[in-house]
């Protein structure tokens, strides 16, 4: 039986609860085969990120061709690019790659509100990724600067994601796990004709660290697997909801969200 195979591209946590690990956690437990290009390693924890390292363009590439020239990869997701070189050596190679099945997580915000990279790689990955997106999967603060609408609503989402798909993406997933009160967990997706809204419960947790990373994760597995994109969020939007319900609490600060939720769930029955 032929095994489905998802890449990553993005930089390393070593708390273990965001980035390239939250992605393979989540692509094992969506029974798929995880590869990966590390662009940045992190030293951080639950509390904080004491020192980032970029790793050179020249090894992003090689990491890319030691993968797509042995291994068929099936679907593809980046994540923390982290600058406009990284930006643009990634964009070649996924375009050389020339597969369909690409999600775009534009990390240039994090969850707390902070601009991540500078103006410049905002501006190269607007160009040279979004282009070569199938979905692209801004939190709401990224939404926010990428189409220049204040989100306080779910109609708000909504017209975000209608400016954001006018810069040429195909289509747009606008992540709501940030959002305060009766609109915390929802997504809307558009892709220039027809809005979708993910509604599950939410959950309460302040143990959320990874919840982006791995949504985007989720659609990469699923695409994998062959299903549609719509099918893909869906499920991918379940297993992210089961993880935030079983987040774990360690270290001090924020902690991450279940990933082997399945494994955790059986200790209580």
């Amino acid at each position: 039986m032929k095994t489905a195979v998802a890449l990553t591209i993005a930089g390393s946590d070593s708390g273990g609860g965001a980035g390239i690990q939250a992605d393979l956690k989540t692509f094992a437990f969506n029974y798929v085969h995880g590869t990966s290009v590390v662009t940045c390693l992190t030293a951080q924890n639950t509390k904080e990120v004491t020192e980032v390292m970029a790793v050179s363009p020249a090894m992003v590439k090689a990491q890319f061709e030691a993968v797509v020239n042995d291994i068929k990869v099936d679907a593809l997701k980046t994540g923390m690019l982290f600058n406009q070189e990284i930006i643009s050596t990634v964009a070649d190679c996924i375009k050389s790659w020339g597969g369909t099945n690409i999600v775009i997580d534009p990390v240039m915000v994090s969850r707390t509100g902070a601009q991540l990279i500078d103006d410049s790689a905002v501006e190269a990955m607007k160009r040279e990724l979004f282009p070569q997106a199938l979905v692209l999967t801004p939190n709401i603060y990224e939404a926010q600067l990428l189409s220049g609408v204040s989100i306080t609503s779910v109609d708000e989402m909504k017209q975000a994601a209608a400016k954001i798909y006018d810069l040429g993406v195909k289509t747009v997933l606008i992540k709501g796990g940030a959002a305060e009160g009766e609109n915390k967990g929802i997504d809307v997706f558009f892709d220039g004709q027809d809005y979708t809204v993910f509604r599950l419960k939410a959950i309460d947790t302040v143990n959320n660290h990874g919840t982006g990373c791995s949504l985007g994760a989720g659609i990469t597995a699923h695409l994998a697997l062959g299903k549609p994109l719509l099918g893909a969020i869906a499920s991918a939007k379940e297993y992210v909801t089961n993880a935030l319900e079983y987040s774990l609490e360690i270290g001090s600060g924020c902690g991450p969200i279940g990933h082997f939720f399945p494994m955790i769930e059986s200790q209580y029955q």
